[in-house]
């Protein structure tokens, strides 16, 4: 955008108020500026706190009633609430594992509860059987190291 044109006033004392006037609204735009990052900055501090909630609020409703909840949060709100590892169970040799949903190849507009058809066991597929995932939790680390492949 092409800088405002602010034609020069004829009388020096014009020329002075304007000066000063520009001034001013050059130390105005830094003052806000300022503003709105530390605004921007306490906003995203309360998005993450709320999708932690959220996360959070989820995992307890997993373990009161068991099964994948509907509604359940985003892959990016459990990513950005510190939730970026989901413990699953596979429905038929009972091995827990745990997924980094940060890595997933699913939109992150993806909900949790979604995955639960979409994960498969690593072990038992190499029996032939490729028997969907049972969700656990979302958790904030790997509770178990990665199995080998």
């Amino acid at each position: 955008m092409a800088p405002k044109h602010h034609p020069t006033p004829l009388s020096g004392g014009d020329r002075k108020a304007l000066a000063k006037e520009l001034g001013r609204a050059r130390a105005m735009t830094k003052i806000l500026a300022s503003q709105s990052d530390d605004a921007r900055a306490k906003g995203e501090a309360l998005i993450r706190q709320a999708d932690k909630l959220l996360c959070e609020s989820w995992n307890e409703k997993m373990w009161a009633d068991g099964g994948p909840i509907d509604p359940s949060p985003t892959v990016d709100q459990a990513v950005n609430g510190g939730y970026s590892w989901l413990e699953i169970e596979c429905s038929r040799c009972k091995t827990k594992r745990d997924v980094d949903l940060a890595v997933l190849r699913h939109p992150a507009s993806t909900a949790v509860h979604d995955l639960a058809s979409r994960l498969r066991c690593s072990k038992c597929a190499r029996a032939g059987s490729r028997p969907a995932a049972t969700l656990l939790q979302l958790t904030a680390r790997a509770r178990q190291a990665a199995p080998e492949t």
